[in-house]
């Protein structure tokens, strides 16, 4: 996998205010707001700024938590993990491997068969319906 570099200023002119927002500056979206909460199409998500391979629909689960949920990634190099401090809490931040954008945060509650729940936000994802 070939890595994917930009600065700040290319990132903004390619993405949406929200996405550039979420992925490039490590902002959130409100909860139960993004467009892939409730969304059931089968398919790949990818991300939302480099189109890698990121989650299976196979793998989304309805998690209560206002953001798409996520037992297991497509593969477990597609995702980059660090761990983030910010607002007072210590969480595990979930990145693409591919061009660092972030996506959200991982944690151990999640269901069988991996017992963790990746929850991401909708605008660092784009959804390839399978036919």
């Amino acid at each position: 996998m070939q890595k994917v570099e930009k600065t700040l200023e290319q990132w903004r002119d390619e993405l949406s205010e929200s996405q550039f927002q979420i992925c490039r500056l490590k902002g959130t979206e409100r909860a139960f707001s993004g467009e892939y909460y409730h969304c059931k199409t089968p398919g790949v998500y990818r991300c939302a700024c480099c189109a890698a391979p990121l989650f299976d629909s196979d793998a989304k689960y309805d998690s209560g938590s206002g953001w798409p949920s996520y037992f297991q990634p497509v593969s477990p190099e597609a995702l980059r993990r660090e761990e983030d401090f910010a607002h007072g809490m210590h969480r595990i931040e979930v990145l693409c491997a591919r061009c660092d954008a972030h996506l959200g945060h991982v944690f151990p509650d999640g269901p069988e068969p991996t017992g963790l729940r990746y929850c991401i936000n909708s605008a660092a994802l784009r959804l390839e319906a399978r036919e």
